[in-house]
Protein backbone atom coordinates (compact mmCIF):
# COMPACT_ATOMS: atom_id res chain seq x y z
CA UNK A 1 0.00 0.00 0.00
CA UNK A 2 2.80 2.36 -0.14
CA UNK A 3 2.44 3.45 -3.42
CA UNK A 4 -1.52 4.60 -2.34
CA UNK A 5 -0.39 6.29 0.17
CA UNK A 6 0.16 9.25 -1.47
CA UNK A 7 -2.64 8.87 -3.99
CA UNK A 8 -4.67 11.11 -5.73
CA UNK A 9 -7.44 10.97 -7.90
CA UNK A 10 -10.26 13.45 -9.54
CA UNK A 11 -12.89 11.70 -7.75
CA UNK A 12 -13.61 8.76 -5.21
CA UNK A 13 -17.41 6.94 -5.32
CA UNK A 14 -17.99 5.57 -1.77
CA UNK A 15 -19.72 2.09 -2.15
CA UNK A 16 -20.60 -0.17 -4.89
CA UNK A 17 -24.59 -0.77 -5.05
CA UNK A 18 -26.79 0.75 -7.70
CA UNK A 19 -25.63 4.51 -6.59
CA UNK A 20 -21.89 3.69 -6.55
CA UNK A 21 -22.18 1.54 -9.68
CA UNK A 22 -24.47 4.19 -11.46
CA UNK A 23 -21.66 7.20 -10.56
CA UNK A 24 -19.16 4.99 -11.88
CA UNK A 25 -20.49 4.32 -15.02
CA UNK A 26 -21.37 7.93 -15.31
CA UNK A 27 -17.99 9.21 -15.04
CA UNK A 28 -17.02 6.66 -17.47
CA UNK A 29 -19.54 7.90 -19.69
CA UNK A 30 -18.52 11.98 -18.99
CA UNK A 31 -15.04 11.10 -20.22
CA UNK A 32 -13.57 10.73 -16.11
CA UNK A 33 -11.44 7.59 -15.85
CA UNK A 34 -9.01 9.25 -12.71
CA UNK A 35 -11.66 7.78 -9.99
CA UNK A 36 -11.49 4.93 -7.52
CA UNK A 37 -14.76 3.49 -6.04
CA UNK A 38 -14.34 2.71 -2.41
CA UNK A 39 -16.00 -0.58 -1.04
CA UNK A 40 -16.11 -1.87 2.39
CA UNK A 41 -17.14 -5.79 1.83
CA UNK A 42 -15.50 -7.75 -0.37
CA UNK A 43 -18.54 -7.61 -3.27
CA UNK A 44 -20.64 -5.30 -5.25
CA UNK A 45 -23.98 -5.02 -4.67
CA UNK A 46 -24.43 -3.12 -1.72
CA UNK A 47 -28.46 -3.27 -0.21
CA UNK A 48 -28.87 -6.22 -2.68
CA UNK A 49 -25.66 -7.98 -1.39
CA UNK A 50 -26.84 -7.93 2.47
CA UNK A 51 -29.94 -8.74 2.58
CA UNK A 52 -30.05 -12.45 0.81
CA UNK A 53 -32.57 -13.49 3.99
CA UNK A 54 -35.18 -16.07 2.79
CA UNK A 55 -37.89 -14.27 0.13
CA UNK A 56 -35.67 -11.07 -0.18
CA UNK A 57 -37.13 -9.30 -3.56
CA UNK A 58 -37.94 -6.18 -4.51
CA UNK A 59 -41.05 -4.57 -4.10
CA UNK A 60 -40.96 -2.38 -7.24
CA UNK A 61 -40.97 -3.77 -11.01
CA UNK A 62 -38.19 -5.44 -12.27
CA UNK A 63 -37.83 -2.99 -15.63
CA UNK A 64 -38.18 -0.31 -13.43
CA UNK A 65 -36.06 -1.40 -11.04
CA UNK A 66 -33.09 -0.93 -13.20
CA UNK A 67 -30.97 1.48 -14.90
CA UNK A 68 -32.09 3.09 -17.93
CA UNK A 69 -28.65 2.84 -19.71
CA UNK A 70 -28.23 -1.04 -19.14
CA UNK A 71 -31.76 -2.57 -19.70
CA UNK A 72 -32.15 -6.00 -18.82
CA UNK A 73 -34.25 -8.18 -21.65
CA UNK A 74 -34.00 -11.10 -19.57
CA UNK A 75 -35.74 -10.48 -16.28
CA UNK A 76 -37.30 -13.69 -15.37
CA UNK A 77 -39.90 -12.29 -12.90
CA UNK A 78 -42.07 -8.76 -12.77
CA UNK A 79 -40.52 -8.48 -9.03
CA UNK A 80 -37.50 -9.99 -9.19
CA UNK A 81 -35.75 -11.55 -6.42
CA UNK A 82 -32.53 -10.61 -4.65
CA UNK A 83 -30.56 -13.40 -6.45
CA UNK A 84 -31.27 -12.02 -9.61
CA UNK A 85 -30.68 -7.89 -8.74
CA UNK A 86 -27.55 -8.81 -7.71
CA UNK A 87 -26.61 -10.73 -10.58
CA UNK A 88 -27.45 -7.77 -12.60
CA UNK A 89 -25.07 -5.11 -10.55
CA UNK A 90 -22.42 -7.60 -11.15
CA UNK A 91 -22.95 -7.79 -15.04
CA UNK A 92 -23.35 -3.63 -14.89
CA UNK A 93 -20.23 -4.17 -13.30
CA UNK A 94 -18.49 -5.75 -16.05
CA UNK A 95 -20.23 -4.72 -18.86
CA UNK A 96 -19.03 -1.29 -18.08
CA UNK A 97 -15.66 -2.52 -17.51
CA UNK A 98 -15.94 -0.93 -13.54
CA UNK A 99 -13.26 -3.64 -12.06
CA UNK A 100 -10.20 -1.63 -12.58
CA UNK A 101 -11.25 1.17 -10.47
CA UNK A 102 -13.55 -1.07 -7.80
CA UNK A 103 -11.39 -1.36 -4.37
CA UNK A 104 -12.86 -4.15 -2.14
CA UNK A 105 -12.46 -4.35 1.56
CA UNK A 106 -11.56 -0.53 1.70
CA UNK A 107 -13.75 0.78 4.30
CA UNK A 108 -13.53 4.39 4.72
CA UNK A 109 -12.48 5.42 8.14
CA UNK A 110 -12.39 8.99 7.36
CA UNK A 111 -12.62 12.13 5.28
CA UNK A 112 -11.15 15.49 5.61
CA UNK A 113 -11.45 18.70 3.77
CA UNK A 114 -7.81 20.29 2.99
CA UNK A 115 -9.01 23.98 2.85
CA UNK A 116 -5.61 24.60 1.79
CA UNK A 117 -4.84 22.08 -1.34
CA UNK A 118 -9.25 22.30 -1.78
CA UNK A 119 -9.34 18.80 -1.72
CA UNK A 120 -10.28 15.58 0.39
CA UNK A 121 -8.18 13.05 2.25
CA UNK A 122 -9.56 9.73 3.06
CA UNK A 123 -8.69 7.47 5.52
CA UNK A 124 -9.44 3.68 4.97
CA UNK A 125 -8.41 0.33 6.17
CA UNK A 126 -6.35 -0.39 3.16
CA UNK A 127 -4.61 3.10 3.52
CA UNK A 128 -5.13 6.66 2.20
CA UNK A 129 -5.21 8.63 -0.88
CA UNK A 130 -6.53 12.30 -1.98
CA UNK A 131 -9.15 13.43 -4.17
CA UNK A 132 -11.02 16.64 -5.73
CA UNK A 133 -14.42 15.38 -5.52
CA UNK A 134 -16.01 12.98 -2.96
CA UNK A 135 -19.29 10.64 -4.38
CA UNK A 136 -20.98 9.24 -1.13
CA UNK A 137 -23.11 6.41 -2.52
CA UNK A 138 -23.52 4.58 1.04
CA UNK A 139 -27.07 4.78 0.75
CA UNK A 140 -29.84 4.44 3.15
CA UNK A 141 -30.31 0.88 3.44
CA UNK A 142 -26.45 -0.23 4.76
CA UNK A 143 -26.40 0.01 8.32
CA UNK A 144 -28.65 -2.10 10.25
CA UNK A 145 -30.93 -0.67 13.45
CA UNK A 146 -31.56 -2.67 16.22
CA UNK A 147 -33.33 -1.72 19.02
CA UNK A 148 -31.86 -1.41 22.33
CA UNK A 149 -33.55 -3.91 24.57
CA UNK A 150 -33.15 -4.72 28.13
CA UNK A 151 -31.68 -8.22 28.51
CA UNK A 152 -30.89 -9.01 24.96
CA UNK A 153 -27.38 -9.25 25.76
CA UNK A 154 -27.66 -12.39 27.74
CA UNK A 155 -30.11 -14.06 25.73
CA UNK A 156 -28.80 -17.43 25.03
CA UNK A 157 -30.16 -18.44 21.68
CA UNK A 158 -29.29 -16.93 18.36
CA UNK A 159 -29.53 -13.35 17.19
CA UNK A 160 -29.71 -11.98 13.47
CA UNK A 161 -30.80 -8.82 11.80
CA UNK A 162 -32.46 -9.07 8.43
CA UNK A 163 -29.68 -8.15 6.57
CA UNK A 164 -26.93 -10.58 8.15
CA UNK A 165 -28.93 -13.61 7.57
CA UNK A 166 -27.11 -16.29 9.33
CA UNK A 167 -27.45 -19.17 6.48
CA UNK A 168 -25.88 -21.75 8.98
CA UNK A 169 -28.42 -21.59 11.31
CA UNK A 170 -30.79 -24.21 11.18
CA UNK A 171 -34.35 -23.15 11.60
CA UNK A 172 -35.86 -26.01 11.08
CA UNK A 173 -38.63 -27.02 13.99
CA UNK A 174 -37.27 -24.24 16.14
CA UNK A 175 -39.62 -21.62 18.17
CA UNK A 176 -38.62 -18.28 16.16
CA UNK A 177 -39.25 -14.41 17.28
CA UNK A 178 -39.58 -12.04 14.34
CA UNK A 179 -39.48 -8.27 15.14
CA UNK A 180 -40.81 -6.02 13.16
CA UNK A 181 -43.42 -5.82 10.20
CA UNK A 182 -41.36 -4.09 7.64
CA UNK A 183 -40.94 -4.79 4.15
CA UNK A 184 -38.31 -7.42 5.11
CA UNK A 185 -40.44 -8.99 7.68
CA UNK A 186 -43.34 -9.55 5.69
CA UNK A 187 -40.99 -11.27 3.29
CA UNK A 188 -39.02 -13.34 5.82
CA UNK A 189 -42.49 -14.37 7.33
CA UNK A 190 -44.24 -16.62 4.49
CA UNK A 191 -40.31 -17.86 3.57
CA UNK A 192 -39.89 -19.22 6.96
CA UNK A 193 -43.63 -19.83 8.25
CA UNK A 194 -43.54 -23.88 6.76
CA UNK A 195 -40.78 -24.85 8.72
CA UNK A 196 -40.19 -23.67 11.55
CA UNK A 197 -41.99 -24.79 15.01
CA UNK A 198 -43.59 -21.57 16.09
CA UNK A 199 -43.14 -18.04 14.52
CA UNK A 200 -44.27 -15.09 17.22
CA UNK A 201 -44.28 -12.07 15.11
CA UNK A 202 -43.73 -8.82 17.34
CA UNK A 203 -46.25 -6.39 15.39
CA UNK A 204 -45.95 -2.53 16.99
CA UNK A 205 -48.08 -0.67 14.12
CA UNK A 206 -49.72 -3.25 11.13
CA UNK A 207 -48.72 -2.46 7.84
CA UNK A 208 -50.94 -1.25 4.57
CA UNK A 209 -50.33 -4.69 2.53
CA UNK A 210 -51.66 -4.82 -1.00
CA UNK A 211 -51.38 -7.55 -2.99
CA UNK A 212 -48.15 -8.49 -5.56
CA UNK A 213 -49.40 -8.64 -9.16
CA UNK A 214 -45.92 -10.95 -9.41
CA UNK A 215 -45.23 -13.05 -12.22
CA UNK A 216 -43.01 -15.35 -14.39
CA UNK A 217 -42.10 -13.25 -17.54
CA UNK A 218 -42.14 -15.52 -20.25
CA UNK A 219 -39.83 -17.06 -22.98
CA UNK A 220 -41.87 -14.60 -26.17
CA UNK A 221 -41.54 -11.67 -23.67
CA UNK A 222 -37.78 -12.30 -23.05
CA UNK A 223 -37.13 -12.97 -27.14
CA UNK A 224 -39.27 -9.87 -27.99
CA UNK A 225 -37.13 -7.16 -25.81
CA UNK A 226 -33.88 -8.71 -27.12
CA UNK A 227 -35.04 -8.23 -30.52
CA UNK A 228 -36.56 -5.25 -30.71
CA UNK A 229 -35.18 -3.39 -27.29
CA UNK A 230 -37.90 -0.38 -28.20
CA UNK A 231 -40.67 -2.87 -26.20
CA UNK A 232 -38.45 -2.77 -23.13
CA UNK A 233 -38.15 0.66 -22.96
CA UNK A 234 -41.95 1.13 -23.58
CA UNK A 235 -42.80 -1.52 -20.85
CA UNK A 236 -40.57 0.55 -18.63
CA UNK A 237 -42.01 3.70 -19.49
CA UNK A 238 -45.61 2.45 -19.16
CA UNK A 239 -44.26 1.17 -15.57
CA UNK A 240 -43.24 5.02 -14.92
CA UNK A 241 -46.02 6.52 -15.94
CA UNK A 242 -48.39 4.61 -13.60
CA UNK A 243 -46.86 5.61 -10.98
CA UNK A 244 -45.94 9.12 -11.68
CA UNK A 245 -49.75 9.53 -11.97
CA UNK A 246 -50.18 8.30 -8.52
CA UNK A 247 -48.14 10.68 -7.05
CA UNK A 248 -50.72 13.12 -6.31
CA UNK A 249 -53.05 11.37 -3.98
CA UNK A 250 -49.75 11.01 -1.81
CA UNK A 251 -48.76 14.49 -2.38
CA UNK A 252 -51.65 16.54 -2.49
CA UNK A 253 -54.66 15.11 -1.90
CA UNK A 254 -54.41 11.97 1.15
CA UNK A 255 -58.00 12.21 1.78
CA UNK A 256 -58.73 10.68 -1.48
CA UNK A 257 -56.69 7.32 -0.58
CA UNK A 258 -59.70 5.43 0.74
CA UNK A 259 -60.35 3.48 -2.39
CA UNK A 260 -57.46 2.20 -2.14
CA UNK A 261 -57.66 1.05 1.30
CA UNK A 262 -60.85 -0.54 0.82
CA UNK A 263 -58.56 -2.99 -1.75
CA UNK A 264 -56.00 -3.89 1.02
CA UNK A 265 -58.55 -4.42 3.93
CA UNK A 266 -60.30 -6.52 1.13
CA UNK A 267 -56.79 -8.81 -0.04
CA UNK A 268 -56.66 -9.48 4.10
CA UNK A 269 -60.26 -9.99 4.47
CA UNK A 270 -59.47 -12.95 2.04
CA UNK A 271 -57.18 -14.98 4.23
CA UNK A 272 -57.75 -13.73 7.42
CA UNK A 273 -61.06 -15.04 8.69
CA UNK A 274 -60.89 -14.48 12.76
CA UNK A 275 -62.26 -11.07 13.07
CA UNK A 276 -60.02 -10.59 16.18
CA UNK A 277 -56.81 -11.30 14.18
CA UNK A 278 -58.55 -9.08 11.23
CA UNK A 279 -58.55 -6.32 14.09
CA UNK A 280 -55.53 -6.23 15.17
CA UNK A 281 -53.97 -6.32 11.72
CA UNK A 282 -55.56 -3.51 9.99
CA UNK A 283 -54.00 0.14 10.56
CA UNK A 284 -55.54 3.01 11.78
CA UNK A 285 -53.35 5.22 9.90
CA UNK A 286 -53.91 6.51 6.54
CA UNK A 287 -52.56 4.28 3.83
CA UNK A 288 -49.54 5.37 2.55
CA UNK A 289 -47.76 6.96 5.38
CA UNK A 290 -45.55 4.15 6.00
CA UNK A 291 -44.54 2.70 2.35
CA UNK A 292 -47.29 0.06 0.99
CA UNK A 293 -45.74 -3.24 1.25
CA UNK A 294 -46.70 -5.86 -1.77
CA UNK A 295 -47.69 -9.14 -1.10
CA UNK A 296 -50.03 -12.45 -1.88
CA UNK A 297 -48.30 -14.74 0.83
CA UNK A 298 -47.77 -12.89 3.84
CA UNK A 299 -51.53 -13.21 5.32
CA UNK A 300 -52.07 -16.65 4.64
CA UNK A 301 -48.71 -17.54 6.14
CA UNK A 302 -49.95 -15.22 9.24
CA UNK A 303 -53.05 -17.17 9.41
CA UNK A 304 -51.00 -20.28 9.92
CA UNK A 305 -51.76 -22.62 12.85
CA UNK A 306 -48.16 -22.64 14.56
CA UNK A 307 -47.90 -18.28 13.85
CA UNK A 308 -49.15 -16.00 16.98
CA UNK A 309 -48.99 -11.88 16.20
CA UNK A 310 -48.18 -10.14 19.47
CA UNK A 311 -49.98 -6.94 18.86
CA UNK A 312 -46.98 -5.19 20.73
CA UNK A 313 -43.36 -4.12 20.64
CA UNK A 314 -40.83 -6.34 22.41
CA UNK A 315 -39.81 -4.65 26.02
CA UNK A 316 -37.46 -6.81 27.43
CA UNK A 317 -35.82 -9.94 27.16
CA UNK A 318 -35.36 -12.14 30.15
CA UNK A 319 -33.53 -15.65 29.67
CA UNK A 320 -35.49 -17.06 27.00
CA UNK A 321 -38.19 -15.68 27.65
CA UNK A 322 -39.85 -12.37 25.71
CA UNK A 323 -41.82 -10.20 27.32
CA UNK A 324 -43.66 -7.46 24.65
CA UNK A 325 -44.80 -3.96 26.36
CA UNK A 326 -48.39 -5.57 26.48
CA UNK A 327 -46.62 -7.81 29.22
CA UNK A 328 -47.46 -11.21 26.59
CA UNK A 329 -44.17 -13.50 27.61
CA UNK A 330 -42.87 -15.84 24.67
CA UNK A 331 -40.16 -18.27 24.78
CA UNK A 332 -38.03 -18.48 22.04
CA UNK A 333 -34.70 -20.27 20.35
CA UNK A 334 -33.88 -17.77 17.81
CA UNK A 335 -34.77 -13.67 17.38
CA UNK A 336 -34.54 -12.13 14.20
CA UNK A 337 -34.85 -8.08 13.69
CA UNK A 338 -36.37 -6.83 10.64
CA UNK A 339 -36.53 -3.65 12.17
CA UNK A 340 -34.94 -1.79 9.75
CA UNK A 341 -32.28 0.82 9.07
CA UNK A 342 -30.35 4.10 10.08
CA UNK A 343 -32.00 6.01 7.13
CA UNK A 344 -32.52 9.83 9.19
CA UNK A 345 -29.00 9.80 10.16
CA UNK A 346 -26.53 8.69 8.04
CA UNK A 347 -23.55 6.71 9.58
CA UNK A 348 -21.49 7.88 6.94
CA UNK A 349 -21.95 11.64 8.29
CA UNK A 350 -19.66 10.84 11.48
CA UNK A 351 -16.97 10.11 9.25
CA UNK A 352 -16.98 13.61 7.12
CA UNK A 353 -15.07 16.57 8.15
CA UNK A 354 -16.32 19.71 7.01
CA UNK A 355 -14.33 23.12 6.46
CA UNK A 356 -14.37 24.21 10.08
CA UNK A 357 -13.80 20.77 11.70
CA UNK A 358 -16.89 19.61 12.20
CA UNK A 359 -18.34 16.66 10.85
CA UNK A 360 -21.60 16.31 8.58
CA UNK A 361 -22.84 14.29 11.50
CA UNK A 362 -22.68 17.60 13.71
CA UNK A 363 -23.66 20.04 10.86
CA UNK A 364 -26.50 18.06 10.67
CA UNK A 365 -27.43 17.57 14.29
CA UNK A 366 -30.80 19.17 13.65
CA UNK A 367 -32.12 17.21 11.15
CA UNK A 368 -30.35 16.08 7.95
CA UNK A 369 -30.75 19.01 4.93
CA UNK A 370 -28.82 19.84 1.73
CA UNK A 371 -29.54 21.44 -1.76
CA UNK A 372 -31.21 18.92 -4.63
CA UNK A 373 -30.55 16.39 -2.73
CA UNK A 374 -26.89 16.01 -3.03
CA UNK A 375 -24.55 19.07 -1.54
CA UNK A 376 -24.09 20.41 2.29
CA UNK A 377 -23.77 23.85 3.36
CA UNK A 378 -19.55 23.40 4.71
CA UNK A 379 -18.54 20.69 2.51
CA UNK A 380 -17.16 22.07 -0.31
CA UNK A 381 -16.94 19.03 -3.78
CA UNK A 382 -18.70 16.18 -1.54
CA UNK A 383 -21.92 14.95 -2.85
CA UNK A 384 -24.11 12.52 -1.69
CA UNK A 385 -26.40 10.06 -3.80
CA UNK A 386 -29.62 9.38 -2.42
CA UNK A 387 -29.42 12.30 -0.04
CA UNK A 388 -31.64 14.07 2.20
CA UNK A 389 -35.18 14.22 0.58
CA UNK A 390 -34.53 12.01 -2.49
CA UNK A 391 -36.71 8.79 -1.14
CA UNK A 392 -39.55 7.79 -2.58
CA UNK A 393 -42.85 6.38 -1.50
CA UNK A 394 -44.73 4.35 -4.63
CA UNK A 395 -41.58 4.33 -7.22
CA UNK A 396 -38.06 3.29 -8.42
CA UNK A 397 -35.33 4.51 -6.35
CA UNK A 398 -32.88 4.22 -9.78
CA UNK A 399 -35.13 7.08 -11.71
CA UNK A 400 -33.98 9.58 -8.69
CA UNK A 401 -30.27 7.59 -8.78
CA UNK A 402 -29.80 8.43 -12.35
CA UNK A 403 -31.21 12.32 -11.88
CA UNK A 404 -28.63 12.81 -9.11
CA UNK A 405 -25.68 11.18 -11.57
CA UNK A 406 -27.57 14.02 -13.89
CA UNK A 407 -26.63 16.43 -11.27
CA UNK A 408 -22.60 14.98 -10.55
CA UNK A 409 -22.26 15.21 -13.79
CA UNK A 410 -22.82 18.84 -14.43
CA UNK A 411 -21.27 19.58 -11.26
CA UNK A 412 -17.57 18.59 -12.42
CA UNK A 413 -18.20 20.13 -15.91
CA UNK A 414 -18.91 23.59 -13.86
CA UNK A 415 -15.06 22.47 -12.09
CA UNK A 416 -13.72 21.49 -15.58
CA UNK A 417 -15.03 25.23 -16.71
CA UNK A 418 -13.84 27.40 -13.68
CA UNK A 419 -10.40 25.74 -14.01
CA UNK A 420 -7.31 25.08 -12.08
CA UNK A 421 -7.68 24.48 -8.59
CA UNK A 422 -11.50 24.96 -7.66
CA UNK A 423 -14.05 23.92 -5.51
CA UNK A 424 -17.87 24.64 -5.14
CA UNK A 425 -19.10 25.25 -1.85
CA UNK A 426 -23.02 25.82 -1.38
CA UNK A 427 -24.41 28.39 0.13
CA UNK A 428 -25.86 27.75 3.44
CA UNK A 429 -28.96 30.67 2.48
CA UNK A 430 -29.47 27.83 -0.91
CA UNK A 431 -29.83 24.99 1.02
CA UNK A 432 -32.13 26.76 3.47
CA UNK A 433 -34.25 28.37 0.93
CA UNK A 434 -34.17 24.59 -0.78
CA UNK A 435 -35.18 22.94 2.46
CA UNK A 436 -38.10 25.67 3.27
CA UNK A 437 -39.85 25.09 0.13
CA UNK A 438 -39.36 21.04 0.31
CA UNK A 439 -40.50 21.00 3.65
CA UNK A 440 -43.50 23.34 3.03
CA UNK A 441 -44.90 21.06 0.29
CA UNK A 442 -44.41 18.15 2.97
CA UNK A 443 -46.79 19.45 5.43
CA UNK A 444 -49.73 18.34 3.29
CA UNK A 445 -48.33 15.01 1.69
CA UNK A 446 -49.40 12.06 3.76
CA UNK A 447 -46.65 11.11 5.03
CA UNK A 448 -46.73 14.02 7.20
CA UNK A 449 -50.67 14.07 7.53
CA UNK A 450 -51.18 10.05 7.69
CA UNK A 451 -51.73 9.98 11.50
CA UNK A 452 -48.14 7.33 11.90
CA UNK A 453 -44.82 7.63 13.34
CA UNK A 454 -42.49 6.24 10.25
CA UNK A 455 -38.69 5.51 9.77
CA UNK A 456 -39.64 8.37 7.31
CA UNK A 457 -39.40 11.04 9.78
CA UNK A 458 -36.34 11.95 12.36
CA UNK A 459 -36.31 12.08 15.97
CA UNK A 460 -37.87 15.92 15.50
CA UNK A 461 -40.74 14.59 13.52
CA UNK A 462 -39.44 16.05 10.44
CA UNK A 463 -39.34 14.51 7.43
CA UNK A 464 -35.98 14.28 5.82
CA UNK A 465 -36.53 11.60 3.35
CA UNK A 466 -39.05 11.67 1.04
CA UNK A 467 -39.30 13.56 -1.93
CA UNK A 468 -42.69 15.40 -2.27
CA UNK A 469 -43.05 15.41 -5.77
CA UNK A 470 -42.79 13.27 -8.69
CA UNK A 471 -39.53 11.66 -10.10
CA UNK A 472 -39.94 13.93 -13.14
CA UNK A 473 -39.99 16.80 -11.68
CA UNK A 474 -36.99 15.98 -9.11
CA UNK A 475 -35.17 15.49 -12.78
CA UNK A 476 -36.04 18.76 -13.88
CA UNK A 477 -34.35 20.38 -10.98
CA UNK A 478 -31.40 18.54 -11.00
CA UNK A 479 -30.62 18.60 -14.36
CA UNK A 480 -27.86 21.37 -14.16
CA UNK A 481 -25.57 23.13 -11.06
CA UNK A 482 -27.10 26.74 -10.89
CA UNK A 483 -23.58 28.69 -10.10
CA UNK A 484 -25.67 31.54 -8.29
CA UNK A 485 -26.50 28.85 -5.41
CA UNK A 486 -22.41 28.38 -4.89
CA UNK A 487 -19.19 30.06 -3.79
CA UNK A 488 -16.77 29.61 -5.95
CA UNK A 489 -13.43 28.60 -4.09
CA UNK A 490 -10.05 28.85 -5.36
CA UNK A 491 -6.82 27.62 -4.22
CA UNK A 492 -4.13 30.30 -2.66
CA UNK A 493 -1.35 31.28 -5.48
CA UNK A 494 2.05 30.91 -3.93
CA UNK A 495 4.45 33.01 -4.86
CA UNK A 496 7.96 32.06 -4.46
CA UNK A 497 10.38 33.91 -2.11
CA UNK A 498 11.70 37.17 -3.92
CA UNK A 499 15.06 37.49 -2.56
CA UNK A 500 15.61 41.29 -0.91
CA UNK A 501 19.49 42.15 -2.51
CA UNK A 502 19.52 45.17 -1.04
CA UNK A 503 18.62 43.56 2.22
CA UNK A 504 21.40 41.56 1.83
CA UNK A 505 23.72 44.12 0.82
CA UNK A 506 23.34 46.00 3.90
CA UNK A 507 23.42 42.73 6.08
CA UNK A 508 26.51 41.84 3.83
CA UNK A 509 28.05 45.46 4.54
CA UNK A 510 27.15 44.99 8.36
CA UNK A 511 29.39 41.93 8.63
Amino acid sequence: MSRREHEHVRVAVIGSGFGGLGAAVRLRREGITDFVVLERADAVGGTWRDNSYPGCACDVPSHLYSFSFAPNPDWPRTFSGQRHIRAYLEHVTDTFRLRPHIRLNHEVRMMTWDSDELRWTIETSQGSLTADVVVSATGPLSDPKIPDIPGLADFPGKVFHSARWDHDYELRGKRVAVIGTGASAIQIVPAIQPEVGKLTLFQRTPPWVMPRMDRRITGAERWLHRQLPFTGAARRGLLWGIRELQVSAFTKRPNELGVIESLAKANMAKAIKDPGLRARLTPSYRIGCKRILLSSEYYPAIAKPNVDVISSGLAEVRGSTLVAADGTETEVDAIVFGTGFRVTDMPIADRVVGVDGITLAEAWKDGMQSLRGATAAGFPNWMTIIGPNTGLGNSSMILMIESQLNYLADYLRQLDILGGRTALAVRPSAVTAWNHRVQERMKRTVWNTGGCTSWYLDAEGRNTTVWPGTTGEFRRVTREVDLAEYDIVRAAVRRPAVRDTARDDVREAVR
